[in-house]
């Protein structure tokens, strides 16, 4: 196994988490978005109005596909899912990791929707989002894990204890 490929919604903690992670297994750590914003210089929302959902998602599909990082904790972007050769790599080469939240702590939790560069279609509410991201995060996911009610250490112990008896760690 070469990283730790952390998926789910905006909110769900991935970045956050991922650190602890890091930092528990050894382990370095990578934000995608942060990748991809110190590629181009732009903000993701600069990048989304530039060049569109459908730019975007090639920019993204492109980075996370080119990944060549070991032994490192990547959070991946919300809509990363929806980069099939980026996701189907990571599927084979490392463990990725969903972070599942109901979709009112994902509400809850998110602010300004545009500011954070969030790809929403046209008339695209976060509900429709959610339900249209949900089986996609699933099929791209080794491990599930419900985060619901959990807090951050109890959410990364949960994690490292799922990747400790995964088969490929």
């Amino acid at each position: 196994m070469n990283n730790i490929v952390l998926t789910g919604m905006p909110s769900a903690g991935k970045s956050t988490i991922g650190v602890l992670i890091a930092k528990v297994l050894g382990y370095g750590f990578e934000d995608a978005d942060l990748l991809i914003q110190k590629k181009y210089g732009k903000l993701l929302c600069e990048l989304i109005a530039e060049y569109g959902d459908a730019g975007f998602l090639e920019i993204e599909n492109q980075v996370n596909r080119d990944v060549d990082f070991t032994h490192t904790v990547i959070a991946t972007g919300g809509s990363a899912v929806y980069c099939k050769e980026a996701m189907e790599q990571y599927m084979a080469n490392d463990i990725v990791v969903y972070i599942k939240l109901p979709f009112e702590e994902i509400e809850r939790r998110l602010g300004n929707i545009k500011r954070r560069g969030v790809v929403l279609k046209k008339g695209q509410t976060l509900k429709s989002l959610y339900d249209e991201r949900t089986p996609l995060y699933e099929k791209y996911a080794h491990i599930v894990v419900n985060a619901e009610g959990l807090g951050i250490e109890d959410l990364m112990d949960s994690i490292v204890g799922l990747l400790l008896i995964h088969e490929k760690y």
